[in-house]
């Protein structure tokens, strides 16, 4: 045994399926790291460099997710709903009421300054009390106007593909947490995978030491570990029984947790209130639904004027009548937009869009639910495959040369 062990061609033979190991294992770690990282390309373009397989195609990535989960778990009309249309009108009274007399001021010193300061202040407080008793029926009004053409103002899928192009960070951040477990078991496994080919390589190697044996299997382990590692996450489809063992792959069979997580992300930083409002305003159909906002909040400076109306169109003008409204609508519009950026509504809300699609995406078919994660590693594998079975070659002739003294050429 002692001279087994002082025996350098057995550790020469040892090494084999070590190395063997190594070479699944950092394959594997590189070809995670090079689908998400770096962020930006680094080198040269286009070829003399890198950038991550998942940020280099952001915007195709980010159409895929959509078109693989928000689209299939919840329509615009049931999203809008959930966050109920009700409670954002009451929240922006509950937003604005506090502030009636700072917003009136601001608008009547910044367009009629001489007109609003020689007004009394029992008139000012009139024109306040007006706007206040007002504002909820027009509030009111608007949000619903805006509920029933939800549908037509706002592209949620326009809206996401938009937030994750422009934040590749956050969209590594869903592929990443959503796949966290099956990650780390594919760089683990090019560990378990890599020694078990060491153990075949390091037999054909006793018996048939030809200078070729090395490199082709350090090319077949930095391949082939990646492959196995993809198919155990995703094949099985669905479960099958062998005995007293259930099998399916990895991913599918975590479902519920990866729907929960995913969820999460999208409700608390993707489709927020606040996000929602400013997409339908600055979206594709802003214009409608700026003039929307306007509709329905003119009428407050008719309903303000009052009694009084013929008198302050004569201090206006008319001219400057039809400014007044028109910036009243401007300020709505303002407002609205500024109205969501209260932290405990935007999680109140998000937890009430979450439940539904949670719910929804652990309905989905085995087929449906691996097109979440499925696509970032379809998305150029063959780069990936190849570059591991190159630095498996590579590592092949290294231990060719190295450990065993063989020269190469």
């Amino acid at each position: 045994m002692t001279d087994l062990l002082t025996n350098p061609e057995f550790w020469q033979y040892l090494s084999i399926p070590v190395i063997a190991a190594l070479i699944g294992w950092s394959t594997n770690w590189l070809a995670i790291k090079m689908t998400f990282y770096p962020l930006e390309f680094i080198g040269k373009p286009p070829l003399l460099g890198w950038q991550g397989i998942i940020p280099s195609k952001a915007r195709k990535m980010a159409a895929i997710s959509v078109d693989a989960t928000i689209s299939k778990i919840g329509t615009v009309q049931e999203i809008f709903d959930q966050i109920d249309p009700k409670v954002l009108a009451a929240h922006i009274i509950y937003t604005v009421d506090p502030r009636i007399e700072e917003y009136v001021d601001e608008l009547m010193l910044r367009e009629y300054p001489t007109f609003w300061e020689n007004l009394p202040a029992s008139a000012r407080k009139m024109v306040y009390d007006r706007v206040r008793k007002s504002t909820p029926q027009l509030v009111d009004n608007l949000v619903d106007d805006i509920s029933d053409n939800i549908e037509d103002l706002l592209d949620i899928k326009g809206m996401v593909i938009e937030r994750l192009a422009r934040d590749k960070k956050l969209l590594n951040r869903i592929f990443l947490e959503c796949g966290d477990v099956e990650f780390r078991f594919i760089i683990n496994s090019g560990l378990y995978f890599g020694f078990l080919f060491g153990l075949i390589q390091m037999a054909v190697w006793y018996f048939y030491p030809a200078i070729w044996v090395l490199p082709l299997f350090g090319l077949l382990v930095g391949w082939a570990t990646n492959w196995i590692a993809l198919n155990v996450i995703f094949r099985p489809l669905h479960e099958h029984k062998v005995g007293p063992l259930r099998l399916q792959g990895l991913f599918l069979k975590r479902q519920p947790e990866v729907a929960e997580s995913f969820c999460h992300i999208v409700t608390h930083e993707i489709l927020t209130v606040g996000n929602i409002i400013n997409s339908i305003l600055e979206g594709p159909k802003g214009d409608r639904a700026r003039n929307m906002v306007k509709k329905h909040i003119k009428p407050l400076v008719d309903e303000t004027a009052g009694m009084g109306k013929a008198l302050t169109q004569m201090a206006f003008g008319p001219t400057g009548f039809a400014t007044l409204k028109n910036q009243v609508g401007e300020k709505a519009i303002q407002i609205s937009q500024s109205s969501f950026n209260n932290p405990v509504f935007e999680q109140d809300r998000a937890r009430a869009v979450e439940s539904i699609m949670v719910e929804r995406m652990i309905a989905l078919s085995s087929e449906e639910f691996q097109d979440l994660l499925r696509p970032c590693f379809q998305e150029d594998e063959i780069k990936l495959i190849l570059v591991g079975a190159f630095l498996g070659f590579v590592a092949g002739v290294c231990q060719l040369v190295f450990v065993f003294g063989e020269a190469f050429f």
